[in-house]
């Protein structure tokens, strides 16, 4: 009977040992590192935002809100005026203009921020002015194809516009020849066509 007794008590003191040799395999040592978090991209200058609202009971109130951040990185919104947009993310933005709006304005809102089609500008003397949507890289002889290209009195001497205001010169012809003088168009920008001197 003795025998028996010390079996089972070897035989749990060698489980009781299996438990908690297991739990310390566990242990935060040899844990797996937790999952790291994606990048969330933030809003810049040149890129458009797109703002919606529901939940205020008439939606007149407050009209759907697309706008392109301007240089100082702001958009305007009814009643609330100028709000931060660049550096922040779609989310970020969301919660402020919600904090804005509710409740000074409205008892309950529902705000939803996206990003709009990110778009560049080609004006001046081309057959098809107007926003372009950004689809990938572009350059300037390639925006003003996209504008359907020159028009009978355009100067060959293009400006680029960037979104932060600095201005660039490219010739048109030069830059057909050489792939390197045909300088990248950026979301936000303007290719400016002038008209030609006599």
């Amino acid at each position: 009977m003795k025998l028996f007794v010390r079996g089972l008590l070897a035989t749990g003191l060698l489980l009781a040992g299996l438990i908690f040799a297991g739990c310390d395999s566990f242990s935060g040592d040899t844990a797996p590192p937790p999952a790291q978090v994606a990048d969330v991209p933030v809003f810049n200058v040149g890129e458009t935002v797109s703002v919606t609202f529901s939940g205020t009971g008439n939606p007149s109130d407050l009209p759907p809100h697309e706008e392109t951040i301007k240089e100082d990185g702001n958009i305007t919104l009814t009643y609330i005026g100028a709000v931060h947009a660049a550096g922040k993310t779609a989310g970020q933005l969301q919660n402020e203009i919600h904090d804005l709006y509710v409740p000074k304005y409205f008892v309950r809102l529902t705000v939803t921020v996206k990003a709009g089609d990110l778009v560049y500008y080609v004006s001046g003397e081309v057959n098809g002015a107007g926003p372009k949507i950004y689809v990938g890289e572009t350059t300037v002889t390639k925006a003003i194809t996209a504008a359907q290209g020159l028009d009978n009195f355009a100067s060959h001497t293009v400006s680029l516009i960037r979104a932060n205001g600095q201005r660039l010169k490219v010739n048109y012809d030069d830059a057909l020849q050489d792939q390197s003088k045909d300088l990248p168009v950026y979301p936000g920008d303007q290719v400016h066509v002038p008209r030609k001197l006599w």
